[in-house]
């Protein structure tokens, strides 16, 4: 099982583009495997809370009024790259049903890993990171850096006393379009950086973290169980305790 985190930008020149990469990666976990991706929906929220996409305030209201309802069949991933939208809609894909963090996978454990995404969970114990954990899956960084890395976000939900933010989201209910809100942790990615670079130190020597170039593509091969488990460790000792975590603070980072 793999999650992989892309840039064809970096890879370079592909004859045939996304689809053949999507096939060699098939062809590479095998027909036993399954390809994870993350499939963000960034603008499913308040428009005054986008970040990579800024409107003008008076366009509010009729953002508000007409911004399609999350659909995981119809709704295309946004900022998440060409690989991510291209196993998105791969005949078979099956998609979580997170209306701004949800993931796609192809292959034979795709239902089972995108079971689960709880609305209040956006990658933390109730999203498919955690099947992806119990799995002890792969995380493949194809030509981006440790600052795309989801799987450390999965960490960051399990620190004390974490951040909350209040979101909103338009979902389709059996009464219709509907904005619905909901509670969930902060992300901030701000660090990852540095952590990527920690984890890579501290567990190249026994191999556990593996590098390689692809195409023109720096690009690393892990152990997601692993990078959780340091992460947290990581993170506890260098994000601030917060013992009254307010609702609105931090910010909500997309990760391809």
């Amino acid at each position: 099982m793999l999650l992989v985190h892309s840039s064809l930008r970096s890879i370079g020149w592909i004859c045939g583009g996304a689809t053949v990469l999507v096939q060699a990666l098939i062809d590479a976990v095998g027909p036993a495997g399954t390809i994870v991706v993350p499939a963000q929906t960034p603008d499913n929220r308040d428009p005054s809370r986008w970040s990579h996409c800024v409107v003008p305030q008076e366009w509010w209201d009729t953002v508000r009024a007409h911004l399609p309802a999350f659909e995981p069949d119809l709704t295309p991933s946004a900022g998440m790259g060409v690989l991510a939208e291209r196993i998105r809609t791969w005949p078979g894909s099956v998609r979580s049903g997170h209306p701004l963090t949800s993931f796609a996978a192809v292959g034979p454990a795709a239902e089972a890993l995108m079971a689960r995404h709880d609305l209040e969970s956006l990658l933390g114990d109730g999203s498919p990171l955690v099947a992806l954990e119990r799995a002890d899956a792969r995380v493949l960084l194809l030509g981006v850096g440790f600052e795309k890395c989801t799987a450390f976000h999965l960490a960051e939900s399990r620190l004390p006393n974490p951040s909350v933010v209040q979101l909103t989201a338009v979902v389709r209910t059996e009464n219709g379009r509907e904005w619905v809100g909901y509670e969930t942790t902060a992300l901030n990615d701000h660090d990852f950086g540095d952590l990527g670079a920690a984890y890579e130190a501290a567990y190249d020597k026994d191999g556990s973290v593996r590098r390689g170039v692809v195409g023109a593509a720096t690009s690393h091969l892990f152990s997601i169980r692993e990078a959780v488990r340091f992460a947290k460790s990581w993170l506890t000792h260098r994000r601030p305790v917060c013992p009254n975590p307010r609702p609105g603070t931090g910010d909500e980072s997309e990760k391809r």
